[in-house]
């Protein structure tokens, strides 16, 4: 189950990223958290600039929906998606962690 918390301008998605990875992808739930690894390292917002990308393309979002909001240096990050609910976003994650990515 992936941790989130509602806010009133969307939700809260809680991330582990993984930068220097050998891929960009969404690589499934860990501790709770959505695990996005991306090929950019961690250096002046390079890997969370991937990260917003990697949750774009694997969410249906679009990169004005998507904001961090806590963990910029941290692998632990929370991201608020705006203009979206919890139900339509848990239905998103299922079904592109079931699609087989």
């Amino acid at each position: 189950m992936i941790a989130w918390e509602p806010h009133p301008d969307g939700v809260i998605l809680f991330v582990r990223a993984q930068p220097g990875s050998r891929r960009n992808e969404v690589r499934g739930i860990q501790e709770g958290m959505l695990k996005v690894c991306v090929t950019q390292i961690a250096e002046k917002g390079k890997a969370n600039k991937a990260v917003i990308a990697v949750l774009c393309d694997a969410l249906s979002l679009r990169k004005s929906q998507i904001e961090l909001i806590a963990g910029e240096t941290s692998q632990q990050k929370r991201f608020l998606i705006r203009g979206i609910d919890a139900d339509v976003l848990a239905k998103r994650t299922v079904d592109f962690l079931v699609r087989g990515k």
